[in-house]
């Protein structure tokens, strides 16, 4: 009952945003009340779900959307991001600018989590895609399934460094697998995206013309001074994620022992500071600062304005995805189907389960991880290559499917300019491409190998 409600429920939102045109914040909001009741919880329990959900998610990367949306309105209106575009596209020709887009996702999303690097990219994405003349839509989900590749199957993103860790798999191991499925997998992802998605038009940017790209061409930046505002936050972010994996932490009990270098570094790398650090480097793109550029009418007050659309329905959309998981769908699902042998395919099936279920990847994996740690033996996964394979066949599973409850389809949806129909027909299916061509590869592997 709890899938069919589940089932009820995505059909629900999908028919309020799409035929009767309800905001989306509102659907979410309602359909998660609805299905707490449906699924029996305490009404207490179901407004503390939509509060810890609300808050966790704009706590996560609230700050991160805001900053990332001012960086944006400043690479764009100085012309930066075309200056930019204008370098990329020379390097790889504009008819490939999904698979560049794509590839630059896949590097990002190691160290830096999904959201964060689509907010960050998608000024660079949208200049990219009008200087070549073709669809956002192609090159949007190119990017978005080029983070999720590596946001679930490369470490040091969280999610496969925990299952790892827990299944007691060899991390080198890991990436070794992860590395080359991710990457077949994404290629498969990037074909679908160029010859499926892309065929269908949105404007990359419907708010200004040629003519007035060519203008802000006039005074715009050089692109090596127009990347500082994406490149330098990656840098600090990446640094940071790698001394977390060193096991320096801003949370350990050893924090005052360590030198300042690291802590300054640790400071500095934490995502909101990062990024705001990138958006003051982008106040030097314009020729010259004036004071209506930060005014509520100027570039950071529309900016600010545009944001809030997309913080809202993200809100909502972990509102929507908190309330699932504290409905214990995902233990009812790993009850079900951990006492299946089904070869490598159990872990993808039953992380593919908790990700749909839930909506979020890094929660799918260590679930999913927890639930077959103990019976990982006896399901025959004992090398550290059948272990280090089955982390990866839980990572593909946890990219199946992102849909109305991951707070990542709001993130790509909103900046893309895609209504909720084009967002499962676009990116939900992609994610399902990606999920299920890794698990396949990986079975490939799998059988040759072991």
């Amino acid at each position: 009952m709890a899938i069919l409600f589940l089932l009820i429920s995505v059909l629900l939102i999908i028919l309020l945003t799409v035929r009767f045109k309800v905001h989306p914040f509102v659907a979410l909001l309602l359909v998660a009340i609805l299905y707490g009741f449906m699924a029996g919880m305490p009404m207490n329990q179901i407004i503390a779900s939509v509060n810890k959900g609300f808050g966790n998610t704009l706590g996560g990367i609230g700050m991160i959307i805001i900053l990332g949306v001012i960086i944006g309105a400043f690479l764009e209106k100085s012309g930066g991001a075309y200056a930019l575009a204008n370098k990329v596209i020379k390097v790889t020709g504009p008819k490939r600018v999904p698979t560049a887009m794509g590839i630059i996702g896949w590097i990002v999303s190691i160290p830096v989590f999904a959201d964060s690097g689509f907010i960050l990219l998608s000024p660079l994405n949208k200049s990219l895609s009008k200087k070549a003349g073709i669809s956002l839509s192609g090159s949007a989900i190119a990017l978005g399934l080029g983070l999720t590749a590596a946001h679930t199957m490369v470490p040091p993103t969280p999610g496969p460094i925990y299952a790892a860790n827990e299944l007691g798999a060899d991390l080198g191991l890991v990436m070794l697998v992860g590395i080359p499925i991710s990457l077949l997998a994404l290629a498969v992802g990037l074909l679908f995206a160029k010859k499926i998605v892309g065929k269908s038009y949105i404007d990359p940017a419907p708010d200004i013309s040629e003519a007035e790209i060519a203008e802000q061409m006039k005074t715009a930046p050089g692109a090596a001074w127009s990347s500082l505002p994406i490149v330098v936050p990656i840098i600090l972010i990446v640094v940071r994620s790698l001394l977390v994996t060193q096991g320096f932490s801003p949370l350990s009990e050893d924090y005052d022992n360590y030198n300042i270098g690291i802590r300054l570094l640790l400071f500095l790398g934490e995502p909101f500071i990062a990024l705001i650090i990138g958006m003051f480097l982008s106040f030097t793109l314009p020729r010259g600062l004036e004071a209506e550029m930060f005014s509520t009418s100027g570039w950071i007050g529309k900016a600010l304005v545009s944001a809030a659309g997309i913080l809202l329905i993200t809100g909502a959309g972990g509102i929507f995805g908190q309330v699932l998981r504290d409905s214990g769908i995902a233990v009812m699902l790993g009850d079900i189907l951990g006492g299946v042998d089904l070869g490598i395919w159990l872990p993808f099936f039953l992380a593919a389960s908790l990700k749909t279920a839930q909506g979020s990847s890094t929660v799918a994996l260590t679930t999913a991880a927890a639930i077959l740690a103990p019976i990982t033996g006896d399901l025959g996964f004992e090398t550290g290559l059948q272990k280090a394979m089955v982390v990866i066949a839980i990572g593909a599973g946890s990219a199946v499917v992102s849909h109305a409850n991951d707070s990542f389809f709001w993130v790509l949806t909103r900046l893309s300019g895609m209504n909720v129909n084009q967002g499962y027909r676009f990116f939900s299916l992609g994610t399902l491409i990606l999920g299920t061509s890794a698990a396949f590869f990986l079975f490939l592997a799998y059988v040759i190998l072991t």
